[in-house]
């Protein structure tokens, strides 16, 4: 059979195929040490398992759902982003719940772009974005992110181009790989940006939880929801990845079109999924605390092995990953991940799967137990 051609544009995710390679090695004996995803090995809150168990015996639980999701879980949503962010939204128009982050990537673009369009995207940035805008026969164009600028985009170089093809805008702050952060100034910077070259500017925010002092919403900035659209997920923040839900919020009119799309690919999200991810999004303080308790521990112990391999990190970046240089005049990113594959028996990501500016990056997850990273640490002593 001949595929379709947009398939010719992509190519399978790379821990789709590195995955692979790491379960041969340890169906070989190897013991291999997975850092390199960031898939939540921690559950969900007793709470949120009970209700989900209690909702499977509810009249309907088991028969199509609709596709906007239930109207408490919209509530819920919207009662979380005002407790969270100080931002009102009103969940019969401006929230629509998804399977998952991911697949809202998927939506906004069927939604919003032409064969031709341009998005801009982030580099280094989430692959999806690329692999998507490909998909729907639009041109990605990246823009850069680096190091000496905090990893936010010098907006002044980028407007100075030529933008007139462009509709869609990703970015992602708290930033996936790096975990760098930006301040409201910055997000209010982006907004004028978006807003004076009449882009759709959409923030991908899932890591808002996680080590994060002070988490904030796009959505937050002053007129943000003339242009803007906002991605969120309970998969880190809940460790609910397997549970696959997600959101999409802005005003009415973007939510509206996104809908076409879903509405015609999906029908509804599971009843006791979304029991549960009303009762998650109920959880106190208590449960943010804990998380980062153990998260905090984790990264403190990663430091320590990065150390041992010599590359050097942020300790400002927030998220669950830490995002490390390679040593000057170390071999490159997916090298360096290969040999110590092969030697130490450790998986982790190479930051040039992220893009051209992840060179000479290496990311490590925290979703690994603490004895692990000290078996890990004992492996280079």
């Amino acid at each position: 059979m001949i595929t379709a051609d947009r398939l010719k544009s992509v190519q399978e995710y790379y821990f789709s195929k590195k995955l692979r390679e790491v379960r041969g090695l340890i169906d070989d004996g190897k013991p291999i040490i997975n850092m390199g995803i960031g898939s939540p090995d921690l559950a969900p809150s007793a709470k949120v398992l009970q209700v989900l168990k209690d909702a499977i015996s509810d009249v309907g639980a088991h028969q199509y759902q609709s596709y906007q999701g239930l109207p408490k879980l919209r509530e819920a949503i919207a009662k979380f982003y005002d407790l969270k962010f100080g931002v009102s939204l009103n969940p019969v128009n401006e929230i629509l719940p998804l399977m998952g982050s991911k697949e809202g990537i998927m939506h906004i673009s069927m939604a919003y772009l032409n064969k031709g369009d341009e998005v801009l995207i982030p580099n280094p940035g989430y692959p999806t974005y690329a692999a998507v805008t490909k998909l729907v026969e639009a041109i990605p164009r990246t823009y850069d992110l680096n190091a000496e600028n905090a990893w936010f985009p010098d907006l002044k170089a980028l407007g100075q181009q030529d933008l007139s093809k462009v509709k869609l805008m990703w970015c992602s702050y708290p930033h996936m790989p790096t975990g760098a952060t930006a301040s409201k100034e910055q997000l209010e910077q982006l907004v004028r940006f978006a807003t004076e070259h009449k882009i759709i500017l959409v923030n991908d925010n899932p890591y808002s939880f996680v080590l994060t002092e002070d988490p904030i919403s796009l959505l937050s900035v002053k007129g943000a929801k003339g242009h803007c659209l906002e991605l969120n997920s309970l998969s880190k923040t809940f460790n609910m990845a397997g549970w696959r839900v997600g959101m999409v919020l802005g005003n009415e009119e973007n939510i509206k079109a996104i809908l076409k799309v879903k509405s015609n690919m999906d029908s509804g999200m599971f009843y006791g999924i979304q029991k549960g991810a009303i009762a998650a999004l109920e959880s106190g303080k208590e449960w943010f605390q804990e998380l980062d308790i153990v998260y905090r521990s984790r990264r403190n112990l990663m430091y320590e092995l990065i150390d041992k391999i010599g590359a050097t990190y942020d300790k400002d970046a927030v998220g669950m990953f830490v995002w490390a240089r390679l040593p000057k005049g170390s071999v490159k990113a997916e090298d360096f991940v290969n040999n110590l594959l092969y030697s130490k028996d450790i998986f982790i990501a190479p930051g040039t799967i992220f893009g051209s500016n992840g060179e000479g990056y290496i990311r490590f997850s925290l979703c690994v137990k603490e004895e692990k990273i000290r078996e890990a640490i004992k492996r280079f002593e």
